[in-house]
């Protein structure tokens, strides 16, 4: 199973971005995405989570600001962020967690960079 995450980039204050999780090897029905972020010198925190057809949950910081989707056909999940403050800047990463059934696994972590 392999994640690959896209769609970092630099931007402004108050822009948006979409950030795209590619799903390969297994669909993610049995699996719990997220998306979590690394500022420097800060520990990995979740900032979104979502089950397939399922609840979704933020991170108080970013309530009212992302919207974490799911695409079933293409087997991909999205982190849209909108209004985005300085900071947010840090690595987002996406995750698939089997919740002890199945494995855990990573992607690879975009940046994010959002000037001020």
């Amino acid at each position: 199973v392999q994640l690959q995450a896209s769609g970092g980039g630099l931007v402004q204050a108050g822009e948006s971005l979409t950030l795209s999780c590619a799903v390969s090897g297994s669909t993610f029905d049995d699996y719990i995405m997220s998306w979590y972020r690394q500022a420097p010198g800060k520990e990995r925190e979740v900032v979104a989570i979502i089950s397939n057809g399922g609840p979704t949950t933020y991170a108080d910081s970013v309530k009212g600001r992302f919207t974490i989707s799911t695409d079933n056909a293409e087997n991909s999940f999205y982190l849209q962020m909108n209004s985005l403050k300085p900071e947010d800047t840090a690595v987002y990463f996406c995750n698939i967690d089997g919740g002890g059934v199945l494995n855990e696994y990573w992607g690879q972590g975009t940046q994010v960079t959002v000037s001020s």
